[in-house]
């Protein structure tokens, strides 16, 4: 599925839905990775706790080939980052991650804090600016319990300015980066409302609040991810749809099935 418009003069960029969190963006033959989770169906451990996945990658890694950077949210849960993502990034030369998921990674893991920025080279001449921002993993008050998360800003002379939100439920957060950085042209948002016994409240965006954060950020496209997957996603592909209708923005949500892409 394609997207209805392109940014003018902008590179388009193409995103292909690997499942859950795991999106595959290629600007410029730039092939950027989000948090890798290639394990197939079954219990996972996750620190303390087991989380439950349902469905297995629509794309292998080898099917992936080259990356040439991974953008990981977090290291600290494994329906961010498994057990095969984790061998995944021994091959890829850089992961932009949080500085203590950095330390904790080592290797070629690089931390990112919010506003920091890093520059891609791209294999068509081009270039990548790439740009902690900042994000929340669950409401208020429980980042001790959560841990730090980054999302991140995509930029660039010709490149269309995304938002990639990492594992982020706030939208104060959200208004924090459209302030700083201005209408995004393209949202990549971890939705599916996910919930844990261990909070009252959601550690990824609802649906009704990842309209009003493409409301917010002024996104001319939003590409849903982290909706299925996972046995604590408590929203899914169809609870966006709907939300999206209702708030008026469906012209701006593209939907990709697990497996396929769309080129904005």
């Amino acid at each position: 599925m394609e997207a209805r418009q392109h940014a003018t003069g902008k590179a388009p960029v193409t995103v292909r839905l690997v499942g859950g969190p795991t999106a595959l963006i290629g600007i410029g033959g730039l092939r950027l990775l989000t948090d890798p989770a290639f394990d197939a169906p079954g219990p996972v451990a996750s620190g303390t706790r087991t989380l439950v996945k349902t469905r297995g990658p629509a794309v292998s890694v080898e099917e992936i080939g080259t990356v040439h950077a991974v953008l990981l949210s977090h290291d600290q849960h494994a329906d961010n980052l498994d057990r095969a993502g984790r061998r995944l990034l021994a091959t890829v030369p850089v992961t932009l991650t949080t500085a203590e998921a950095a330390d904790r990674l080592g290797g070629a893991a690089t931390g990112l804090r919010p506003w920091d920025r890093l520059t891609l080279e791209r294999p068509d001449g081009g270039y990548v600016e790439v740009t902690g921002a900042p994000a929340q993993h669950g409401p208020d008050g429980t980042q001790d319990v959560t841990g730090p998360v980054t999302g991140f800003v995509l930029t660039g002379p010709d490149v269309p300015t995304i938002y990639v939100s990492g594992d982020n439920a706030s939208l104060d957060v959200v208004r924090r980066i459209a302030g700083h950085v201005g209408p995004v042209d393209l949202a990549v948002l971890f939705a599916g409302a996910a919930r844990t016994p261990l909070l009252d409240g959601y550690l990824t965006l609802t649906s009704d609040q990842a309209a009003e954060a493409a409301r917010i950020l002024g996104a001319r496209t939003v590409i849903p991810v982290h909706t299925e997957g996972w046995e604590h996603f408590t929203e899914g592909p169809d609870t966006v749809r709907d939300a999206f209708t209702r708030q008026g923005l469906q012209d701006r949500l593209t939907l990709l099935a697990p497996g396929a892409s769309a080129t904005v």
